[in-house]
């Protein structure tokens, strides 16, 4: 289901996986023919290394950005279709096994027979509980049931790590409840902010139809759910706030929660929940549970019903019949990213297994996909890297011996897990059958609410991991001080067993030192090695590295993503800074590997150090709706494709070099501007 891990840092946004062993042993590791030889490499060096495969490329119909992780999602998703496909025609498979809970949850989700009968019946009784809400202790009873299913009106109850003592597992509860991804759109008035909120209200109009509202009573609904999210936004911490740990951890007593939200009766909200009444919990923003407090006597009964009912159908809108499903995508994929129509329904109902039952789908995936091989390699390149690290912090000029020698010791305590967990998920609880698709769904959302609540007061369990296998992507996690490189990552673009090493160091090799720098970027850098917030730099120290970083903030703050919209170099700093780490931390690596061996050959008339940089240029290329770049700039922490490749890539000294980047080229930088971190 979700793991909660709120400061895990991935490479990019989840997509997916081939079979490492069934590489095309025909398909070159880096294709010239996606190249465009006419652009000179200091100009546009993405336009020089993919410009051909960018011009070629059409957007699929399906999707807002298209690009190399896009492409394996395809492939990948074909793959986890196989598994479906098979497991749905074991209609004979033991009840209880991983082959019939993945066969029947793939059923009931293609059963669309069923499911246009159902329509909304399988919320109508939440819908009926929501209706009968009476009184503030009525609303408060429900807001810890649609909890329960993951429904997450106003905050997100979770267990996980205390920052400040990372071996004990704590209550978090973390603000939330808005509809719209960002909580800008509620308050600025730039023209795409207006006009997303007048999409959004027909969207909440049309869905409140949708369950048997008249227009009017709709559109009435749609105009409280606006204004209560909007006040819900006001008090919002900004994304750059949310991306700081000291401001969003704040530990607290059940009796200081209590007066700081005094209208809500926290020690019954936590037995509905069916846990321990906790005596210390996490919260990120006080000032938001004041004002929750307040609203609940200050906003109506009937338009906190309205927000709730609002909260569930917009949950399960995927789920139930075509009508909500097609509406959630008009506005959420269409309006907000420009998608022009939806995916396969067997590809949308491949995802929704995946993030329910997504360990089941991945021990069957790993026993069939993943080669011993590929694990091997890694370890030995992530090892690799490690040294190439050490020695690039033992090097720094700017940092002292002291904070040198604890950045070495995180580096050595980091743990790096490869390929798949060495513990699965037990599902065996869980009751999956043929009859109903939001059913599954519902009862998959209660099992990992149950099963994340059961860790609380225990100690923590490093096995876990919080991504499946099947995944192409790859996390740093900060209070674990640990890498993870699911099974997914493992293939081209990324990893290719017949490739030389200069594309491998250039693809998975930055990735490797992309993810280990996220240990030592703005946000990873709070944290010691045994994951603890807290300050282990001297003051200096600390100030030379904000000046170095403070670099990149103005370098990627300078990039016109479109129209009059930059890049936020502040929102994306950290993974700047990985991208940056990556680079020089994998190049070094990729140079000590040719130590006492014969300088490579070039290949396709490229020498290894060019192929390394064509090969990162490759992984980031894309082409990307104008809607979908423009939410992307607002919300994402990662810069577009473009500028992760003709950003970083311009601070690193041996590009110029092997690509006789020169002054006059568009994008250089004199030597004394460029960002020197690590």
């Amino acid at each position: 289901m979700r793991k909660h891990y709120m400061f895990a840092c991935c490479i990019i946004t989840a997509v997916a996986f081939t079979n490492c062993a069934e590489q095309d042993k025909g398909k070159p590791a880096f294709d010239t023919s996606n190249m465009d030889l006419t652009v000179k490499p200091g100009e546009d060096f993405n336009a020089y290394a993919s410009g051909a495969w960018i011009k070629n490329a059409k957007m699929p119909d399906d999707k807002s950005v298209y690009g190399a992780f896009n492409i394996l999602a395809e492939e990948n998703d074909h793959i986890v279709k196989d598994i479906l496909l098979r497991a749905a025609a074991k209609k004979d498979a033991p009840l209880g096994s991983s082959w019939q809970k993945v066969g029947d949850f793939y059923a009931s989700g293609m059963d669309t027979i069923t499911i246009e009968q159902q329509g909304f019946e399988p919320i109508k009784a939440d819908l009926e509980q929501i209706a009968n809400i009476k009184s503030v202790q009525d609303l408060q009873e429900r807001i810890a049931t649609l909890h329960q299913q993951y429904v997450t009106p106003l905050f997100v109850p979770y267990a996980g790590q205390d920052q400040k003592n990372t071996e004990v597992i704590v209550m978090n509860v973390y603000s939330g409840g808005l509809g719209l991804s960002d909580r800008d759109y509620y308050l600025n008035n730039d023209s795409r902010s207006i006009e997303i909120r007048n999409d959004y209200k027909e969207h909440l109009t049309t869905m409140f139809t949708l369950i048997g509202q008249s227009p009017e009573q709709a559109a009435q609904a749609a105009d409280q759910v606006m204004e209560l999210e909007t006040r819900l936004a006001k008090v919002t911490q900004t994304r750059l706030e949310q991306r700081d740990p000291y401001l969003t951890y704040n530990k607290v007593t059940l009796n200081d929660l209590q007066m700081l939200s005094p209208a809500i009766e926290w020690n019954k909200y936590f037995e509905r929940l069916g846990i321990s009444i906790p005596t210390e919990l996490v919260i990120d923003n006080p000032k938001f549970f004041t004002e929750i407090s307040k609203m609940q006597t200050e906003v109506s009964i009937d338009e906190w019903k309205n927000y709730l009912t609002w909260n569930l159908v917009s949950h399960y809108a995927k789920y139930l019949s075509s009508a909500f499903e097609n509406e959630n995508f008009n506005f959420y994929s269409r309006k907000l990213s420009g998608s022009q129509t939806n995916r396969p329904r067997w590809q949308r109902i491949g995802s929704s297994a995946n993030f329910a039952i997504g360990e089941l789908v991945g021990q069957i995936f790993v026993e069939e996909n993943f080669p011993p091989v590929a694990k091997e390699k890694m370890v030995t390149l992530i090892g690799n890297l490690k040294l190439a690290f050490k020695e690039r912090i033992s090097n720094l000029s700017w940092m002292c011996d002291s904070t040198k020698a604890k950045a070495i010791d995180k580096l050595e305590t980091m743990v790096v897990k490869v390929g798949y967990p060495d513990k699965w998920t037990d599902y065996s609880s869980l009751e999956i059958d043929r009859n109903s698709y939001a059913e599954n769904m519902k009862r998959a959302m209660q099992f990992s609410f149950r099963d994340n609540m059961s860790k609380l007061g225990k100690p923590v369990d490093r096995t876990e991991w919080g991504m499946t296998p099947q995944t192409v992507n790859a996390y740093y996690n900060p209070l674990m001080n640990e890498i993870v490189f699911p099974a997914g990552i493992l293939q081209p673009p990324f990893f290719n067993i017949n490739a030389d090493d200069a594309v491998n160091y250039g693809a998975i090799g930055v990735v490797i030192g992309h993810e280990m720098t996220h240990g030592f970027d703005d946000q990873g850098r709070n944290f010691n090695k045994n994951g603890i917030l807290t300050d282990w730099w001297t003051k200096d120290d600390s100030e030379n590295f904000e000046q170095r970083t403070q670099v990149l903030v103005d370098q990627y703050s300078n990039f016109v993503a479109i129209d009059s919209m930059h890049v936020d170099g502040k929102l994306t700093l950290g993974e700047n800074i990985a991208d940056y780490g990556g680079l020089t931390i994998s190049y070094l690596a990729f140079q000590k590997s040719l130590e006492g061996k014969e300088t490579p050959q070039s290949i396709d008339g490229f020498t290894a150090n060019q192929r390394f940089f064509l090969a990162y240029a490759n992984v980031w290329r894309q082409i990307i709706r104008d809607k979908e770049l423009m939410r992307r700039v607002k919300e994402d922490v990662h810069s577009p494709g473009k500028f992760r490749v003709n950003g970083a890539l311009f601070n690193i000294p041996e590009f110029y070099e092997a690509f006789e980047i020169s002054t006059s080229d568009p994008l250089y930088i004199a030597p004394e501007k460029r960002a020197k971190i690590w």
